[in-house]
């Protein structure tokens, strides 16, 4: 195997390049079924709380899992896990793409984002053990870059590979194209990647992921099959438990503490104000924004008609609009108005999010005029999502100790992962539920979802101190 120290600077860009078609992999992955759920829904005769699950459960499993896959990283090796994610990932999507029902394919899609939550974390960690901490920084700029990119494509390959239709496999070519690629970045990865790991590996703590991820199950269940079945009594007894296996897993982490054993995450990191916040601001502007994709893909096939390449297309100006309020507005304007930036954000989102929604059936705009009328809005709300989610980062980590940083951006990945399965269950019942009752203008209903996740994160936001990066 390669040592790290012995590597030439030609054998570390392939190794970069390794990691970068897994980071690729994975956001994709995120994003592309959005554009594929209606040929879905149609093609498997999956009902509304199906579709939901399998967008959400990628995000979901991804979410709680990722930090544990992480410590396996530290403790069996980088590169040995990163080969085992990527693997996993890779038979997940093969189990995607032959699924005969909804429930396979959303039991594919928990094994694909289980999966994916052991090769992601294994690619931050490798750029630690390549690259010197100069070099870093311009290794993790082009990291996000690139999956900033892949999110943007995402939408958009899909539609084009379901216009090609591909060997006439329809939607399931959106998912068995992951296995080449997987293939590719196993093969890679035993050419390429150095073999190192943690010396002094935390362990995990199965318990906590356990307790909360019963927490998040028990919110999420409820609200994706308020369609077809209300909000009965299992349904309420479901969303009773969330505050119990919220309490009882924080006391399963604090016990762990006080015992000097390993824990999900730190409690101390709660008692800093921004970061309590910040947390806030990331569930509820991530969610916000996976709500938002969700219908406007959906919305524009089956109430509008267009084809998938077409909705694919639509998803640019709203990426455009992410690219300038990310690298452009929020990065200048985050130092001299602070906090206000996110207000301004989450605010312009939320009107613009409204107006693009409602211009899809509403407003009974023809054909000739929806892409006028549409273009402009969306550049508007993903501006906001761009200076919204990429403030965020900044904000929540400004005060937090140095020396629990990684536990700390680890919780922030975690939370915006656990936002937008929450966003897809939540924005995407409301949604479905009024297409089935049969009432007018769903894709307008849904958008009143959105705008009430993105006043929580605008009011967590106005509840900042004001000198969130002074010294402290």
């Amino acid at each position: 195997m390669i040592a790290p120290e012995t590597m030439t600077e030609r054998q570390k860009t392939l190794a970069l390049l390794t990691l970068i078609i897994a980071l690729v992999l994975e956001i994709i992955d995120t994003t592309i079924v959005n554009t594929a759920l209606p040929q879905i829904k149609a093609g498997l005769h999956t009902n509304g709380e199906e579709a939901q699950w399998i967008v959400a459960g990628y995000s979901l499993a991804f979410a709680l899992l990722l930090m544990a896959g992480g410590r396996l990283g530290d403790s069996y090796g980088y590169r040995r896990m990163f080969l085992i994610g990527v693997t996993g990932f890779s038979l997940a999507s093969l189990g995607c793409g032959l699924a005969t029902s909804g429930t396979h394919l959303v039991i594919a899609r928990l094994l694909q984002g289980a999966t994916g939550a052991m090769m992601a974390p294994q690619a931050m960690a490798m750029m630690q053990v390549l690259f010197a901490p100069l070099e870093r920084v311009s290794k993790m700029a082009l990291f996000g870059v690139i999956g900033g990119l892949a999110a943007i494509a995402g939408p958009i390959i899909g539609g084009l590979l379901l216009q090609a239709d591909v060997f006439g496999l329809g939607w399931r070519v959106l998912f068995l194209i992951n296995l080449p690629v997987g293939i590719l970045a196993v093969i890679a990865g035993r050419a390429f990647l150095p073999s190192a790991r943690s010396s002094h590996p935390a362990g995990n703590d199965y318990g906590g992921i356990a307790l909360f991820g019963a927490a998040m199950a028990g919110l999420l269940w409820p609200l994706m099959r308020a369609e077809t079945h209300g909000l009965n009594a299992m349904a309420w007894a479901s969303l009773v438990a969330v505050p119990l296996f919220g309490w009882a897993g924080w006391r399963h982490v604090s016990a762990r503490v006080a015992t000097g054993r390993p824990v999900l995450f730190a409690p101390a990191l709660f008692t800093v104000p921004s970061f309590r916040l910040g947390l806030t601001m990331s569930i509820s502007a991530s969610a916000a924004n996976g709500g938002f994709l969700l219908v406007l893909a959906f919305a524009l096939q089956s109430e509008r008609g267009l084809s998938a390449l077409a909705t694919g297309l639509y998803h640019m100006p709203f990426g455009l609009g992410v690219m300038l309020g990310i690298g452009f507005l929020g990065r200048k304007l985050l130092p001299r108005i602070g906090r206000w930036i996110l207000v301004i954000g989450a605010g312009l989102m939320a009107t613009s999010g409204t107006f693009a929604l409602a211009g899809v059936t509403a407003m009974g705009l023809s054909d000739t005029w929806l892409a006028p009328w549409l273009v402009p809005w969306l550049v508007l709300c993903g501006a906001g999502m761009g200076m919204t989610a990429g403030c965020i980062g900044p904000v929540t980590l400004a005060q937090v100790d140095r020396d629990h940083a990684g536990a700390a951006s680890a919780l922030l990945k975690t939370a915006q992962q656990l936002g937008i399965a929450l966003g897809v269950a939540l924005v995407g019942s409301i949604y479905f539920a009024v297409a089935s009752a049969g009432m007018a203008a769903p894709s307008l209903a849904a958008a009143l979802g959105v705008d009430a996740l993105l006043a929580i994160c605008l009011l967590a936001a106005l509840r900042l101190p004001g000198n969130i990066f002074a010294a402290h």
